[in-house]
């Protein structure tokens, strides 16, 4: 598998760009299907020669794989991003005889509807003329179908800016195979070009190393990689079962292990064992002689026999037993090993031999007579039942034995493995020994309807067939089974039951059961050679989560330019005074009940999957950043409840996001995820923030630090429907928060009573407040609840770390905060200039990224010379990004001194750690310093530590805040 993975990482890897085409011809561009960008371009044969002499292969440009809802679609997919150079002026219909080919190779691109909603629509487009990345969207889409991934949903966006380069997305159900669909598609296209206008870049040293492009080679290849990755029919089974209800399902591992649900409600598969299968069950099943002693011991019927170690100890317990016999392996599986009906010393000498090669240890049984029976036992009560008829041939009378084994192997539903319907019937000793029996052999000819077994067991493993009889089981023979069932310990537990007619108890006919198997294979009931198929995953289901439940635990997901983590902090702070164990993620780190079990930057999707599976938890907070979604797309499929706090221009100009709608419609992929009967919570006072209530999921509740007279319409017209809101109100002493719903308001608490907002000063926080209260309501948290935690929350390091954090240890004030762009910077400085008048002077550490546009690290430069008395910018070489050492600084410093700061302000340019010595060196008594930092953490190790000061622990002193309040 790791080479696999090393082959689809290789295929896409971006090779140097050669500008090729200095000039382009006039386009007239219009809106095609499944989001095609066109540009229909006219050109004279002359002109197609021409172009092709200067010709640029297809090239590669990116590779991405989304796992959850993104920018593009709620649906996961492969995201291909190519150039297509000068074929961007060869749309389809001027590649003569293309579009014929390449659905001679893949008839069903035939039945694709693309935008005509119908059948041949696809072929009809090519036929008008697209452009390729478009072809290559539909072909991997095909092929996958091919494999029997049932997946229809794919779109293809010429990316703003760049023309000729398409962003190329197709649905997956596999992503590795997805990935090497994507790449298999691209190499069908290439090879369908004329000589001259073929060539992909971008597939790495693959394609060199496997030669010239042969589609059934690559075809083949696809289908090896699909069968290697594909579940087998009994954790499939169950999967689909899960997806049907809504149950999350993700596969951890590249075998069968498979994790349903999130949190607390999680439970785990392995094929049919479940978390509830125990352990001691298991190790008794295993142990034949264990098991049948233990039945016996119950009164069930089970054969007579013993335990030998050697083929004369065999011979000796046939003798005592009586003939015929079984012997078998101890500790076998799959009927390996096992043989039936032995009549003789030497048979039994054979039999011996046979199970020895699978267990130190064997078992002479008496044998019953009758046919071979499975009876399916879950969660105590029968489900399922079917007869296993050995593999066999019937006689046509010109065919030879080894020849009807060739005929029945075409069957399509027989395969490898445990994969397929019914596996192929591989001829071994046991076979030819088996025939001998009968005195046949692999040339024998039998006659017209002559059934020849060929094995003496019935498993499907070793190419039996089924036949479902579920409701022929007699009432006495299901009791047995439950009974065995249970006796062994099993949840999901397979009955081995041989007798003549199971529809008569075993006490009038004899038989009864040869074996309890833990993890018994699904197959022969979910698709029995005849009878019934029964859907025997749904009472696992129904044994897993009882009730109907759908293993979910509330998801709340943030989201914002500003205030996530602190927003975060507060509402998990209130779920856990809720009595929830709350698992949080944030830019800081993994949090389990405010314990860290991961640092750094952790508001992807990738930390947010840790918490999802995290055995104990009840209740899941995440953040999450731009980043995240547009590297993967989120971590679930849906959450409880989206919030999206603010929309500012930061981050612009970076993977295509150019303005502040573009990032707008990153943020808004949140709350567009919120489930049916969820909550989306939104920024009223945010024009962006409040415009997604267009695509928002479930209900809708604003958030809005505007006084009643300030109101929007739109939020006017919400609370008169009875809708819901969260808003910050004047009072005759300060302010106040209300909830608003069903046409009532409701007094929650002052705003002075929340610490974080240092009495209403720092605005910020106030409006993170506000959020966390919507979110908090919105799940239904007592309003006593909600009160009582935001009283206890400040802006301490513990608490709350790189977020208003203060420190008074040195005779003068020190705040240490994360704010990283124009906007944080700007809300961070009208709290500093409520505080200005308690200070001699203000102190500011101010830095940016450098991959921010120039014109944000000038408008930092600006907004800190308007806050700060004293500015230390910092450069870190970790924060270049791709720009020259002092690019950053000299920015900051340019957009300071074009906002009138003068020169002897700006004190120092630096790395971080040296900038934060530079400012409290700085700092005399009754200075406010400000330190806007990247490693929170050591900053304020740093902070506390400077001239062996003890830390402080809270926010500001209580003198201090209304010191605040009178300024």
């Amino acid at each position: 598998m790791f080479l696999v993975q090393h082959m689809l990482t290789a295929t896409f890897v971006s090779l140097s760009c050669k500008n090729i085409w200095a000039e382009r011809p006039g386009t007239n561009r219009s809106s095609g299907c499944c989001g095609v960008s066109q540009e229909k371009r006219t050109m004279s044969d002359k002109e197609i020669h021409r172009g092709a002499s200067r010709f640029r292969p297809i090239r590669v440009v990116d590779a991405r794989v989304f796992r959850g809802p993104h920018l593009y679609s709620m649906t996961p997919m492969v995201q291909i991003r190519i150039d297509l150079g000068a074929l961007e002026a060869f749309p389809t219909d001027k590649l003569p005889g293309f579009s014929e080919q390449i659905v001679r190779l893949l008839p069903g691109l035939a039945g694709h509807g693309c935008s005509y909603g119908a059948a041949g629509g696809f072929v009809r487009r090519m036929q008008e003329g697209t452009w390729l990345g478009h072809v290559v969207e539909h072909v991997a889409l095909e092929l996958q179908s091919m494999l029997g991934h049932r997946v229809t949903r794919g779109k293809t966006r010429s990316v703003k800016g760049s023309p000729g380069t398409y962003n190329v997305m197709f649905a997956y159900k596999d992503e590795l195979v997805g990935l090497l669909a994507g790449r298999v598609a691209l190499e069908l296209v290439d090879s369908l070009l004329p000589a001259n206008l073929h060539g992909v870049e971008g597939l790495g040293d693959i394609a060199e190393t496997q030669g010239p492009f042969e589609f059934a080679a690559r075809l083949q290849q696809l289908k090896l990689l699909a069968a290697e990755r594909a579940l087998g029919p009994t954790t499939a089974s169950l999967v689909r079962e899960a997806e049907r209800r809504g149950i999350p399902a993700a596969r951890i591992d590249d075998s069968s292990l498979v994790l349903f649900g999130h949190g607390k409600h999680q439970k785990r598969i392995r094929a049919s064992c479940s978390d509830l299968t125990s352990e001691i069950a298991t190790e008794i099943a295993s142990d034949k002689d264990l098991t049948k002693f233990l039945l016996q011991q119950a009164g069930l019927p089970v054969p007579r026999g013993e335990l030998v170690r050697s083929a004369q100890d065999a011979v000796a317990a046939a003798a005592r037993l009586g003939y015929p016999v079984v012997t078998k392996p101890l500790d076998g599986n799959h009927g390996s090993g096992v043989n039936i009906g032995l009549a003789t010393e030497d048979e039994v000498r054979w039999g011996f031999e046979q199970a020895r090669e699978h267990s130190r240890s064997v078992i002479v049984e008496q044998h019953f007579v009758g046919s071979d029976h499975r009876i399916l036992v879950i969660g105590g009560k029968v489900v399922a039942l079917a007869e296993r008829v050995p593999a066999h041939v019937v006689g046509d009378g010109r065919s030879s034995v080894a020849e009807l084994v060739e005929e029945t192997n075409r069957d399509p539903r027989r395969g490898e493995g445990h994969s397929s319907v019914l596996t192929r019937i591989e001829i071994d000793e046991c076979v030819e020994h088996f025939l001998s029996k009968s005195q046949l052999t692999l040339a024998s000819v039998p006659a017209p309807g002559q059934m020849v077994l060929l094995r003496p067991t019935a498993n499907l493993s070793t190419g039996g067939t089924a036949i479902d009889r579920t409701e022929e089981i007699h009432p006495e023979n299901a009791l047995i089974a439950r009974r065995a069932a249970q006796i062994v310990g099993l949840d999901i537990a397979g009955i081995d039951f041989v007798c003549p007619d199971i529809s008569r108890p075993v006490s009038e006919t004899g038989g009864g059961i040869i074996e309890v198997n833990a993890g018994p294979g699904f197959r022969m009931h979910l698709e029995p050679s005849s009878g019934r198929a029964r859907n025997v995953a749904r009472p696992v289901l129904d044994l897993l989560f009882k009730g109907g439940k759908d293993g979910r635990i509330p998801i709340f997901a943030i989201t914002g330019t500003n205030g996530k983590s602190t927003t975060a902090r507060m509402l998990a702070h209130i779920l856990q005074a809720n009595g929830a164990t709350v698992g949080l993620t944030s830019t800081t780190g993994v949090y389990l009940n405010g314990e860290r079990i991961m640092t750094g930057d952790c508001s992807g999707p990738q930390s947010a999957r840790i918490v999802l599976r995290e055995p104990g938890v009840d209740v899941a907070v995440l953040e999450c950043a731009r980043g995240g979604i547009l590297r993967e797309g989120l971590a679930f499929d849906a959450c409880d409840v989206g919030a999206v706090l603010n929309v500012h221009g930061d981050h612009l100009g970076l993977r295509g996001i150019d303005t502040i709608e573009d990032l707008a419609e990153v943020k808004s992929v949140v709350v567009e995820s919120v489930r049916r009967g969820g909550w989306s919570i939104l920024n009223a006072d945010d024009v962006h923030t409040s415009a997604m209530s267009r695509d928002a999921g479930g209900r809708i509740c604003y958030f809005s630090l505007a006084s009643r007279s300030e109101w929007p319409g739109f939020l006017r017209s919400h609370l008169a429907e009875g809708g819901r809101a969260v808003t910050r109100e004047p009072s005759s002493d300060g302010w106040d928060i209300f909830i608003h719903e069903d046409g009532e308001s409701m007094f929650l608490m002052s705003v002075d009573e929340i610490p974080a907002t240092f009495e209403g000063s720092a605005e910020f926080n106030v409006a993170n407040s506000l959020a966390a209260v919507a979110m908090a309501h919105c799940h239904d948290v007592p309003a006593a609840t909600i009160r009582a935690a935001l009283a206890e929350f400040g802006t301490s390091f513990e608490q709350s770390p790189g977020r208003l954090n203060v420190f008074d240890g040195h005779g003068f004030r020190t705040i240490v905060d994360y704010a990283h762009n124009p906007e944080g910077l700007r809300a961070l400085g009208k709290l500093v200039s409520h505080m200005r008048r308690g200070y001699q002077r203000t102190i500011g550490l101010v830095a940016i990224p450098g991959d921010r546009r120039d014109c944000d690290i000038r408008e930092m430069g600006a907004i800190a010379s308007r806050i700060f008395d004293v500015i230390v910018f910092k450069e870190d070489e970790q924060e270049l990004r791709g720009r020259a050492p002092g690019a950053i600084a000299g920015l900051l410093r340019e957009g300071a001194l074009n906002a009138g700061c003068a020169p002897g302000r700006i004190h120092a340019v630096c790395p971080e750690k040296e900038a934060v010595d530079v400012c409290l060196r700085l700092a005399r008594e009754n200075d406010l310093v400000v330190l806007t930092v990247d490693d929170v953490e050591a900053v304020w190790r740093q902070v506390t530590g400077f001239g062996g000061a003890t830390p402080s622990r809270g926010g500001p002193d209580q003198t201090h805040i209304r010191h605040l309040r009178a300024g």
